[in-house]
């Protein structure tokens, strides 16, 4: 049995009963969401210059049918999880080569650990990154209803991964009812929710996880946004503060065409991630 087909079958079993799947909307795990009127002082700032590169790269980088993967975005830290996992947590993998940007093992295996906690712990990781040849292969052999041209995947991208559960189909797996619950405390998002289809344009996948990071995978569920919603909520909003727990994050949308100068903290930590279309988003951390 080819690989592919071993795949699509699995596929079909993840999905099976999906109309359950939202049944258990609110986070079991204890994450403080408190939106400010005010955006939080940053504090003394310095001024950073970024590139057009930037607009193409970073957590938040939109992936879909209109928006490919540039040479800029893709993850260079790409490694195979069997080689990388941290053997204290227990889950599957459909076979040795997958492979996710290093940058997300960590929150991934925290994730799976603090289910393995709670009993749950019959995870199956069925794909992670894939490069443009087997993107195009896979294209080729299960077609549009299933695939992504290549580049245009954000299984390309090195932040986007399937996972299973070995109980049967995650809408009704614990796994899945789990990750549904909790997913957003630790940077991941349920990529093409059922009641998103006209926005993402892709079918209702309760398998696909994609790690954007804090604080945006709380405020997209707190907001029941999809990706491409959050990402014009950002441009239209400009800026915004969040209390998650004791840390406070000031998140900033700054429009970038060419090269641009913007600010940042001059000593507290922040990151940079483009939007994969017109700019570049600034996440501070400003308190906890």
């Amino acid at each position: 049995m080819k690989k592919w087909l071993l795949v699509l079958i699995l596929v079909g079993l993840l999905g099976y009963g999906a109309s359950n799947w939202r049944s258990s909307a609110q986070p079991s795990l204890s994450v403080d969401f408190q939106a400010e009127d005010q955006p939080a002082s940053l504090g003394p700032t310095k001024t950073v210059k970024v590139k057009k590169e930037q607009v193409n790269q970073g957590n938040l980088v939109l992936i879909n049918k209109t928006n490919p993967v540039r040479a800029a975005g893709k993850k260079a830290d790409v490694v195979k999880l069997s080689q990388q996992r941290d053997q204290a947590v227990s889950y599957s993998l459909l076979d040795n080569t997958i492979r996710l940007s290093q940058s997300v093992l960590g929150p991934l295996q925290t994730m799976l650990g603090a289910a393995e906690q709670e009993g749950v712990r019959h995870f199956m990781i069925t794909s992670g990154y894939r490069d443009n040849d087997e993107q195009e292969k896979l294209y080729r052999e299960m077609g549009s209803d299933y695939a992504l041209p290549a580049g245009y995947s954000e299984h390309n991208l090195g932040l986007g991964l399937d996972i299973g559960s070995t109980q049967g189909e995650m809408s009704r797996a614990p796994e899945g009812k789990w990750l549904t619950r909790n997913a957003a405390a630790y940077g991941f998002i349920l990529r093409y929710p059922k009641d998103k289809t006209a926005v993402t344009g892709i079918q209702f996948e309760p398998w696909h996880f994609r790690y954007v990071g804090l604080p945006h995978s709380v405020v997209m569920q707190e907001k029941n946004m999809a990706l491409e919603e959050y990402l014009d909520y950002l441009k239209e909003q400009k800026t915004y503060a969040v209390k998650i727990g004791e840390k406070t994050y000031q998140v900033s949308y700054y429009e970038v065409t060419g090269s641009a100068s913007i600010p940042v903290p001059a000593n507290g930590r922040y990151e940079l991630s483009g939007n994969n279309r017109d700019g570049v988003i600034v996440t501070a951390t400003v308190g906890g």
